[in-house]
């Protein structure tokens, strides 16, 4: 695993992942702008997830979702701008990666618009036979809901 540079700490302790403030960098993201606070705490409720803290704050997190046995899902990889270039997503991805329930997956999958080199490092390429790969997108899916007054 990827050590951390002095005074981060990593951890997979689900129960100290802090919802709120995956939502506050979340919303704001290119993949998820304006995603509610519920979807998030339900999205991290059924995902594996790390998270990176500084001074007791969550800086960044990953989640992996995955059936535990054949596939899964890297998403939601993010780090706080002014913690970046300190190697914390490498060690997030790396501990996805080694985590004991994620073992003999025969694939993973992700989507990225900028980080292809990171993931490169990992093992990650351009899908072999990306005219098999296809998608069911819902753009409007984390627009807040309109309240009829």
């Amino acid at each position: 695993m990827t050590a951390l540079p002095e005074g981060y700490e990593l951890t997979a302790d689900q129960s100290r992942i802090d919802a709120q403030a995956a939502h506050a960098y979340l919303a704001r993201s290119y993949w998820s702008p304006g995603i509610a606070l519920e979807k998030v705490e339900r999205a991290l409720a059924n995902s594996l997830c790390v998270a990176v803290f500084h001074r007791g704050e969550q800086i960044a997190l990953a989640r992996a979702i995955s059936d535990k046995a054949t596939f899964a899902w890297l998403a939601d990889v993010y780090v706080l701008e002014d913690h970046r270039g300190k190697g914390l997503s490498k060690a997030m991805v790396a501990a996805l990666l080694a985590h004991p329930e994620l073992q003999g997956l025969r694939r993973w999958a992700l989507s990225t618009l900028d980080a292809h080199e990171l993931y490169r490092g990992f093992g990650w390429d351009t899908p072999a036979y990306p005219e098999r790969l296809m998608e069911r997108m819902a753009p409007g899916a984390h627009a807040p809901a309109v309240v009829q007054a």
